[in-house]
């Protein structure tokens, strides 16, 4: 139990919300309103890693992906960019969620080389 609550000082021992400080002296869950002494929490802070790794498998890429938006194997959509105000864009597609969802959608400026993406 103690060691519970020595980890768990930035939450709401009623409900689990994050608390939010509201004064010098007091802390409170913004969900159930539940007052704490704020003297667990001041001076106290919650740090975590993160890698590229971390990153990579969020979005989806892999290690070995390549570039694919060139001229001979992107398609051409009349949109502006909103860069540069080029009327046309370089779209192509990818999987990047489970198959039940759909593509994402890049985007590239053939003229000034920005990106986008619509999902």
């Amino acid at each position: 139990m103690a060691y519970s609550q020595a980890r768990d000082f930035m939450f709401c021992s009623l409900c689990g919300t994050m608390l939010c400080l509201v004064s010098p002296k007091t802390a409170e869950c913004p969900l159930c309103k539940t007052p704490t002494n704020a003297k667990g929490v001041l001076g106290r802070e919650i740090g975590y890693t993160l890698t590229v790794e971390d990153i990579r498998r969020d979005l989806g890429i892999s290690h070995t992906m390549e570039e694919t938006t060139t001229k001979e194997s992107a398609a051409l959509i009349k949109q502006t960019c909103k860069s540069c105000g080029n009327t046309e864009l370089e779209y192509t597609t990818r999987q990047m969620r489970s198959a039940d969802e759909g593509q994402t959608v890049f985007l590239v400026c053939p003229k000034c080389k920005a990106r986008d993406t619509e999902n």
